[in-house]
């Protein structure tokens, strides 16, 4: 893929694109006064960047049908740079929305059912509310848009983008997100949860983000009685406790202790997750500081066992930590190369195929060609995986070649071992005021050099917007052209520091040096 079409225009010769702080979408003004005022782009919220405005679309389950794979393409060509990005919470953003295109591009995703299901508390989302909102703004669109706008915020459930399909998952989380999703945007109570405040639905796929934190964590586990969900707070489910599995994971990413979070607190049946999700929700409103967003700020002033006392109050099946779980660990091991290439699927003859874009950017032509490869080869849907990547999931046995190679000829890299895939990256000066450095394009040329099995994350400020995980390595950005250089350590943040004020040329030769040595140390551990 051109370089240009992969970063999109650059609007640095604007002061005012660059000097533009947060702003609300021009369609829904009063969706800024939302209980959390926001920097985070939504659907309704599209916020000031340097490359233009950012729409963020929340997808169910990561899911993206064929047609509003095309809505998107279309409305972002039009209204926006048609730049399309992959999140790392398996959504989508468009990126370089024009100045007066605002509502016509979230009345276009709108008309393609990508907005929330249901305003809180009241009726059915009228899919034209958002051009008349613009137009006249009376009463009832002002109470349309902030309902609307805090419903498109908490739709923050994640899950396996193989869930339902994975042969060796105990569960199929599909309805159990859809029934959760509903609830979070159908009490009214749930709008004043940050838009940040996000859950995780494990159902044991072996295709997961183990690593990525959450607000509040449930977790498959497969027993003598059944299947029952384990779940935690302020972390994610915690994994191998062999540091050997650890460095073996595939995704390069830090498996979360017990320590990052409150670990495995008790179990319960499929059936009662959504009643424990809703305790716990309302617990969080109930108990936390007006300044408190995430659940590990309520825990820093709540113990554990008060937290599931308070909760108790809304369940009916006890709620107390089970002592037994204090060390559960994840039965299944993650191995996210499952996201590139071809992989069979627990229906026969049916498989899932997958590429990732360089950087985790696409542009309006190769979401066309996704969309139509999704219809002939596979069934009329895509999944976009929190690695920034995309699948077709049941693709039948003869078609698979076939897929591989579209994929390769859109441009995404369907081998792990190409090093494109283990690059990420925030957006960088080119789009974003607050980066040093341009971290797409020397992440590009880093890519020519990165040493084989080394995972990079390139981030332009401290915020790492790029990445919710611990990487393996970071390159810091200090100024234009020059990183500082972090290797994981298991300490917060992005680890200790090993060099300064590196080019991307040095960067590349100091990761050849360390990966050396990594792995020299492996192979003497495996041979004693």
């Amino acid at each position: 893929m051109p370089l240009h079409r992969l970063l999109g225009p650059s609007r640095d010769a604007n002061p005012v694109s660059v000097l533009n702080p947060v702003s609300p979408s021009t369609v829904l003004p009063d969706a800024a006064s939302a209980p959390w005022p926001s920097a985070c782009p939504g659907l309704l919220r599209i916020v000031a960047a340097r490359d233009g405005g950012i729409c963020r679309i929340k997808l169910p389950g990561g899911e993206l049908s064929a047609a509003q794979a095309e809505a998107i393409a279309h409305a972002s060509a039009r209204h926006a740079a048609g730049v399309i990005e992959l999140t790392n919470r398996a959504n989508l953003q468009v990126r370089g929305v024009r100045d007066g295109h605002e509502a016509a591009l979230v009345s276009a995703l709108i008309d393609a059912g990508l907005g929330p299901t249901a305003a809180m508390g009241s009726t059915e989302i009228n899919r034209s509310a958002p051009a008349n909102a613009a137009a006249g703004r009376d009463h009832d669109h002002n109470a349309y848009a902030l309902e609307a706008s805090a419903a498109d915020d908490v739709r923050n459930v994640m899950v396996s983008p193989t869930a339902g399909r994975d042969p060796s998952a105990p569960f199929d989380t599909r309805p159990m997100c859809a029934e959760l999703l509903t609830l979070l945007q159908s009490e009214a109570r749930f709008a004043a949860l940050s838009p940040k405040f996000a859950l995780l639905l494990d159902g044991g796929e072996r295709l997961a983000r183990p690593d990525h934190p959450h607000d509040i964590w449930l977790a498959a586990s497969q027993g003598a009685d059944g299947v029952r969900f384990v779940f935690g707070l302020a972390g994610c489910p915690p994994g191998s406790a062999s540091a050997q599995n650890a460095r073996n994971d595939s995704s390069g990413s830090v498996r979360c202790k017990p320590a990052d979070g409150t670990g495995a607190l008790a179990s319960i049946l499929p059936s009662q997750v959504p009643a424990l999700v809703r305790a716990l929700l309302h617990t969080f409103i109930d108990l936390a500081a007006a300044d408190a967003r995430r659940m590990r700020h309520l825990l820093a002033s709540y113990s554990i066992d008060a937290v599931l006392q308070h909760a108790q109050t809304y369940v009916d099946f006890p709620l107390t930590r089970d002592a037994s779980l204090a060390d559960w660990r994840r039965s299944t091991p993650a191995d996210a190369s499952l996201r590139l290439g071809a992989h069979a699927q627990r229906v026969p003859d049916t498989w899932h195929v997958g590429g990732q874009p360089p950087l985790g950017r696409i542009d309006a032509t190769t979401l066309h060609g996704l969309a139509a490869l999704s219809q002939q080869h596979g069934n009329g849907t895509l999944r976009i995986t929190p690695w920034q990547s995309v699948l077709l999931p049941d693709v039948a046995s003869h078609a698979v070649a076939a897929v591989l190679a579209a994929l390769n000829a859109l441009g995404l890299a369907s081998n792990p071992a190409d090093a494109i895939t283990r690059l990420i990256a925030c957006a960088g000066s080119s789009g974003c005021a607050k980066s040093l450095a341009d971290t797409k394009t020397d992440a590009l040329t880093l890519a020519t050099r990165l040493p084989a099995g080394v995972d990079m994350h390139l981030s332009g400020c401290e915020r790492s917007c790029a990445a919710a995980h611990c990487a393996p390595f970071t390159l810091l950005a200090a100024a234009p052209g020059m990183y500082d250089l972090y290797r994981r350590d298991g300490q917060p943040g992005f680890g200790q520091c090993v060099a300064r004020q590196l080019t991307i040329e040095q960067a590349a030769d100091t990761l050849a040096r360390l990966a050396g040595v990594t792995q020299t140390s492996d192979t003497n551990e495996r041979h004693k």
